[in-house]
Formats: structure tokens, sequence, C-alpha cells
């Protein structure tokens, strides 16, 4: 370069334009142990360290990269494999390597992502069975979510108007493969959400696991746990499981298997319909025979074929009725007029002042009574009333040495103890 003065930022350029220029770090690939691994909150770029047993080296992987190619969240220990560049950061002078895609070092990407997510929902409860909403046993109307060509949806068709040809089925089609599959997947669950449906299914026929990843896509699993409709998740064959087989209400091992669960066998429903008739039918005659046998009873009694007899026996207890009235009248009429004829031929109504004079004497005997009996009077003659806690002694008996007694005079008391 001479004897010519440069820049910093000059020489930074100059020797990230030699790595560029370098075919070896365009397309490289990098082994080593992720450290330090961090996402930046505004901008969402990853920025972590690359480490071996003697060496490491700085590593970004940009947003866009990591939407597009990063099936996983990588995390510290981890053992991977890098495809990306080695170019110079030139602000700070420092070369790094830029990853555009990461791979489990022994394990696929896919894998990982699946393990990391169950992980997660699971630990979120969207797995449990408290959630789970019931299947309806006899639906109207069944929505599917799936591709509109295909064996698939050839096969739920056929399998529901086999067994259950009274029930309307509404097709709600989507990709089911690739990028893009998981927004469509989303949008037609919503649309769903518009019509009167009991059932839902969403699903795909076999493949690979990366054919079924959009039913491990984050945002398909919590439309299908937020979804009012019950919804069996119908993905693959039977020895594939999914994200979506998780957070559904019901898994089906394939969509033939969803197409039989979602709606009875019609011939099953009439055969159950018939025992239920025959069993109505025998109930309803038995009971109109119990009913007919105590009509027949009740029709026998002897009240039924006279029904007078009854007037004729209440009139009798009438007529006693009266009669005793009529009796107990006239008694009650004797015994006052015999007592008014006394009352009027009596002195005291020929002198009403005899009678005052006869209560008067009365009160006055009755005082007396009382004067002779109230015990004050007997203290004034000149005796006294010995009391123990305010209770009258009228015994030696109830006293004993050392009790305190209250004598009681006509004109005040005194206390005394007992010797």
């Amino acid at each position: 370069m001479g004897d010519k003065t440069y820049t910093v930022t000059e020489i930074n350029k100059y020797i990230n334009s030699q790595f560029k220029k370098n075919p070896n770090f365009k397309n490289i690939l990098v082994k080593g142990e992720i450290s330090n691994f961090s996402t930046n909150s505004f901008s969402g770029h990853s920025y972590f360290t690359l480490k071996d047993e003697e060496s490491q080296i700085d590593a970004v992987m940009f947003k866009g990269m990591k939407d597009r190619f990063l099936k996983f969240e990588p995390k510290d220990g981890m053992k991977v494999i890098i495809k990306g560049k080695i170019e110079v950061y030139v602000k700070n002078g420092k070369y790094q390597l830029y990853a555009t895609k990461i791979t489990e070092d022994g394990l696929g990407n896919l894998y990982i992502a699946f393990e990391q997510l169950k992980k997660k929902l699971e630990k979120e409860g969207l797995f449990d069975e408290c959630h789970k909403k019931p299947i309806p046993k006899y639906p109207k109307r069944i929505g599917v979510v799936t591709a509109p060509t295909g064996a698939a949806i050839r096969d739920i068709i056929k399998t529901i108007k086999g067994r259950y040809p009274i029930c309307e089925i509404i097709v709600f089609p989507t990709l089911v493969q690739g990028d893009q599959a998981k927004f469509g997947i989303v949008k037609q669950i919503n649309n769903a959400s518009n019509y009167d449906i009991d059932t839902l299914i969403v699903g795909r026929g076999g493949g690979s696991i990366e054919d079924l990843w959009p039913f491990n896509e984050e945002i398909v699993a919590r439309k299908i746990f937020d979804s009012e409709i019950p919804i069996i998740s119908a993905v693959g064959h039977q020895v594939d499981f999914t994200i979506s087989d998780f957070v559904a209400d019901a898994r089906a091992p394939t969509p033939t298997g969803a197409a039989q669960i979602v709606v009875p066998d019609i011939n099953e429903v009439e055969y159950k319909v018939g025992n239920l008739k025959e069993k109505l039918t025998k109930n309803i005659t038995g009971k109109i025979g119990e009913n007919r046998l105590i009509l027949n009873n009740i029709s026998e009694k002897q009240v039924l074929k006279n029904p007078e007899e009854i007037y004729e026996i209440k009139g009798m207890h009438l007529d006693n009725l009266v009669n005793r009235l009529g009796f107990a009248s006239k008694t009650l009429i004797s015994h006052n007029q015999k007592k008014l004829f006394k009352l009027e031929h009596s002195n005291i109504l020929k002198n009403p002042n005899e009678l005052i004079n006869m209560k008067k004497e009365r009160y006055h005997k009755n005082i007396n009574k009382l004067e002779v009996l109230n015990p004050l009077l007997t203290l004034k003659r000149g005796y006294a009333m010995a009391k123990s806690k305010n209770k009258v002694i009228s015994s030696a008996k109830e006293v004993k040495s050392g009790d305190e007694l209250d004598i009681e005079f006509d004109d005040g008391i005194v206390n005394t103890k007992v010797i």
C-alpha cells in the first residue's frame, strides 16, 4: 500500500474488501458452541459468540434470515453448524461471522423447533384437558380447513356422507404446505367462526416433517386453542404428531379418522332410535293398562253407581246439626230469661244505692284483712324481724355461731353476730 497515509475507516474497508473477494469466506460452514446469545428487542437481530476449545469468533444473524430459515431458538451451550459469510464490521474493525442458517450439530432443526415449542405451550397450559371442548354428537354442519384438492378432502367428504348424510359440509380451502400455509390456516379458522359450524376439522394428508410443518407453527397452535368452535386435528398418518394435535380439542390419526369421529353412523343412530321407540311404546302401553285397571276399580265402587247416596248421608248430618243448634239456642234463651226475671224482681234494681253500699263494705273488710297480715304493723307493736342476706329467719335452726344477722325494728336495722 506504499507510503500513503490512510484513515482507520479506509483500512477497515480495505480489509473487508479482501474478505469479500475471497470465495472461501463467502459461503462457509463453521462448527462450534454458542455462548452469550442475545436478541436485540428493537431490531430483532441476534448476536452471539461461536467458540471451540481454543478460540472464538463473534457472530450475528439478522432478523430477516431468522424469520426465513431459523426454526428453533438457539441457546447457550448448543453445538451448531453455521452457514454464512465472514466480513469485517467497518465501524469497529472486527471481523465476524454473518449467519444465514444455523443447524443443530447431530439433530435436525425442525425436531429441535418442535420440541422447544411443545415444551413452551405445554408449560403455558395449552395442552391441559380442562381446556378441551366436547365434540357434538349429532352435528348439523361440519367445517373442514384443508387443501381444496387431494385425497384428504375427498376421504373426509366421502366418509361423512356415507356415515351421516344429513350433515352439511363446508370446505375452507387453504395452503397446507410451505412458508405461507400457516397464514392461510389461521385465516380460514377465523373465517369459519362466521358460520354456524358445530365442529371444525383442521388437517391434511401425510408427508415429510417439512410438509407437515405449518401445523407445528405457533400462530396456528394458538389460533386452534383460541377457537370457540371445537376443533379436531387430522394431520398426516397415525404415526405423525404435530403441535396442532396437542392443542386441538380432539386428535384423529388421519383425515378419514377425523370424519369418523366428527359424525355418528346413521345406521347405529337409527338402531338406537328404533330401540328407544320400542321401549317407549312398551312403557306407554303398560301405563295405559295400569290406569285402565285403576279406572275399572274406581268405577266399581258403590258411590259411583249411586252418587245420590253421598248427598243423602250429608243431608242427614246437616239435619242433625240443625236440630242440635235449635235445641242449644232454646236452652240458652230460656236460661237468660230466668236470670233476667230474677234481676227484674230483685231489690237491687229498686234501690241501686244498696248495691254500692254492699261493694264498699266488702272493700273495707278486705283492707282490714291486708292490714292484719302486714308484717310492718307487727314491728310497730314492738316486735323485731331477723334477716340473713335479705332472707327472713323463721327458726333458730337456720343460723349457726358466727353468722351475721340484720335485726329489723320499726325505726331501724341493727347488725348482730350469733355467738
